[in-house]
C-alpha cells in the first residue's frame, strides 16, 4: 500500500512538472498581451487615465525585472519575490500597486515562486488572492492559477480540494491544450484517494472530448491502471 501511495505521488509530481511547461515557456507573452489589453481598456475611462493608467504603467515597469528573474534559465525565485537594489520583486509590486493589473498578476507570480520554493501554504494564499480576468490570455492565466492551487493542495495531500481546483481550471479555459492537462491531474488526484471509478471518468473524458491532445496518448494506459 505504501509503495502504491509513493507511486501515485510520483505520478502526480510528474504531471505537475510536465503540464506547466507551456506556461513557463510562454508566460511573458501571455502576460504581456494581458497587460496590454488592460492598459488599452483603462484609456477608455476619462479621468481614470490621469490616475489609474500612470499607476498601471509604474506597476508594469516594476514587475518587469521580477518577471525577468522569474523566467531566467536558472530562475532565482527568492530574488524574484523579494527584489533587490537593482529591481523590485513581486512582493513589492503587490504592496505598492496591488490593485493594478500588474499587482494582480504579481500575486499569481508570487504564488508560483512560493510553490517552487516549497512553501505550499503561502503559495496557496497568494494564488487565491489573484482575481480572474477576462479575455483569452486572461483565461489561460486563470486556468493556470486554478491548476497551481490544485498543485499546492496535492503537495499538502489535500486531494479532494485539488480535484475541485483542477475542475475549475478545465472550465476556465476549455480547449484542446490545457483542459486535458487538468483532467489528467484530477484523475490522478482521485486515484490517490482510491476513487478509481472517478479517476477513470476523468481519463475517459480526455479520450472522448480531447482525442487529439497529447494527454490522450497516455489516457488509455492510465485508464487501464484504474479498471
Amino acid at each position: 500500500m505504501a509503495k502504491q501511495q509513493v507511486a501515485e505521488q510520483e505520478s502526480l509530481g510528474e504531471a505537475m512538472n510536465k503540464t506547466e511547461l507551456f506556461f513557463e515557456e510562454n508566460g511573458r507573452k501571455i502576460a504581456g498581451i494581458f497587460l496590454g489589453l488592460l492598459c488599452v481598456a483603462a484609456l477608455i475611462f476619462g479621468y481614470r487615465a490621469l490616475v489609474t493608467l500612470p499607476r498601471a504603467e509604474k506597476a508594469a515597469e516594476m514587475i518587469a525585472e521580477a518577471q525577468y528573474r522569474f523566467e531566467e534559465e536558472n530562475p532565482d525565485f527568492e530574488l524574484a519575490l523579494q527584489g533587490d537594489a537593482n529591481g523590485a520583486g513581486f512582493l513589492e509590486v503587490i504592496e505598492k500597486y496591488g490593485s493594478t493589473p500588474s499587482g494582480n498578476l504579481a500575486k499569481h507570480y508570487a504564488g508560483i515562486c512560493y510553490l517552487r520554493l516549497g512553501d505550499y501554504k503561502t503559495a496557496a494564499d497568494y494564488l487565491a488572492k489573484f482575481s480572474p480576468v477576462k479575455g483569452l490570455p486572461g483565461a489561460l492565466i486563470n486556468a493556470q492559477n486554478y491548476g497551481l492551487q490544485g498543485d499546492a493542495a496535492v503537495e499538502q495531500q489535500n486531494y479532494a480540494a485539488a480535484v475541485k481546483f483542477y475542475e475549475k481550471a478545465v472550465k476556465a479555459a476549455d480547449n484542446n491544450m490545457t483542459a486535458p492537462m487538468y483532467l489528467r491531474k484530477a484523475g490522478l488526484a482521485e486515484k490517490a484517494q482510491g476513487n478509481t471509478a472517478k479517476a477513470a471518468a476523468y481519463f475517459e473524458e480526455i479520450l472522448t472530448s480531447y482525442p487529439a491532445s497529447m494527454e490522450a496518448r497516455d489516457a488509455e494506459k492510465l485508464l487501464g491502471g484504474v479498471q
